[in-house]
């Protein structure tokens, strides 16, 4: 009997500790998802820069130069140029590659009068004439993404083609807004913590009134906690995947301002998205993230497949529309070969 027992104490305790390991590399895996994005980025071999344009706004980028042609790629909200870390080195085998920051977002300039997409549409028009100086394929992701066809309609003739990564198209407009998971999960909690005491950092605040609210339970808690005792730096929550806070990485230099624009729509700043698709006149693939709704009608995705279907109908022959599955809004990070292939199709 005793010998029964002692077997099960081990065997208990066994299974305790490969517990305790199994958690162990959870919570670290999940502090330091971003440790093989910078890895990954020094590999690539990218100098940061900028340039001040003539009007004075600066645009800091990224850059991995070769003698390929040019493609400049333009990130979405909340991210940065190192956002495409993951990518940058596949891309660079064929492309010599520009990646900015958005107005509002890492070291380019912060000033409210310049989040609006012509206004950052047309000084990154300046940025190709001026920098890369040669014909340019621009790819966006997200709201970068509509950046890249406005871009793509009234960049002249160094814009050869355009690269649509997931884009918001019609969502981010007037009917179709408030019923988005960005909408609810992200925009309206952020004008809600702007106009708040903002009694806690953004990140607890957007973890407890967003789309998954009270299921995060006391997870908020934690993310304040981290904040306080870290202020100015990444916050960091070991307890929850990468891929539910990852959004955070880059708000550090995130101007929040730049988020009022999207809560109510000036971003676009009177353009239509169809007006904008209907002028390029260039070739243009969109990639889509196949739509997803939840059970009470939110759409958890960019833009709904039939969206995705106008717009692609709105380029007429220019236009080519690339199906694919979802990825957490970043196909480019999570299918870099295709994401690559698809950007690369471009150059024939």
């Amino acid at each position: 009997m005793k010998k029964a027992l002692k077997i099960v104490g081990i065997c208990i305790l066994v299974i305790a500790l490969l517990l305790a390991a199994a958690l162990t590399i959870y919570y670290y895996r999940n502090m330091h998802w971003y440790d093989k994005y910078e890895a990954a980025l020094k590999k690539t071999g990218a100098i940061e820069q900028q340039v001040t344009l003539p009007n004075g706004n600066v645009i800091n980028y990224g850059e991995v130069a070769n003698d390929k042609p040019a493609l400049l790629l333009i990130h979405g909200q909340m991210g940065e140029w190192e956002s495409y870390a993951m990518t940058l080195g596949k891309l660079s085998e064929d492309w010599h590659v520009y990646a900015v920051d958005v107005y509002g977002h890492g070291e380019s300039s912060h000033d409210e009068s310049l989040y609006y997409i012509d206004v950052n549409g047309d000084d990154l028009i300046w940025f190709i004439d001026n920098v890369i100086a040669e014909p340019t394929v621009v790819a966006g992701h997200s709201n970068g993404a509509l950046t890249a066809a406005y871009i793509g309609a009234y960049g002249g003739e160094n814009v050869s083609g355009v690269v649509m990564e997931d884009p918001p198209v019609f969502s981010t407009e007037e009917g179709e807004w408030e019923n988005s998971f960005a909408y609810i999960n992200t925009y309206k909690p952020l004008h809600e913590y702007n106009m708040s005491e903002k009694s806690e950092c953004y990140e607890a605040y957007s973890l407890r009134h967003g789309y998954f609210g009270d299921k995060y339970g006391g997870i908020p808690n934690l993310a304040e906690k981290y904040h306080k005792k870290h202020p100015g730096e990444v916050v960091k929550i070991g307890v929850l995947p990468s891929i539910a806070w990852s959004v955070h990485q880059y708000l550090p230099d995130y101007d929040l301002t730049y988020g009022e624009h999207f809560y109510d729509l000036s971003w676009n700043n009177g353009y239509t998205h169809r007006q904008i698709l209907s002028d390029v006149h260039v070739p243009c693939i969109i990639i889509h993230e196949k739509e997803s709704i939840d059970a009470n009608g939110v759409y958890l995705c960019a833009t709904s497949d039939k969206n995705a279907k106008e717009a692609a109908a709105l380029l007429g022959d220019y236009g080519r529309l690339e199906e694919v599955e979802a990825s957490y809004h970043s196909f480019h990070s999570r299918h870099v070969d295709e994401y690559a292939d698809i950007l690369k199709s471009l150059q024939k």
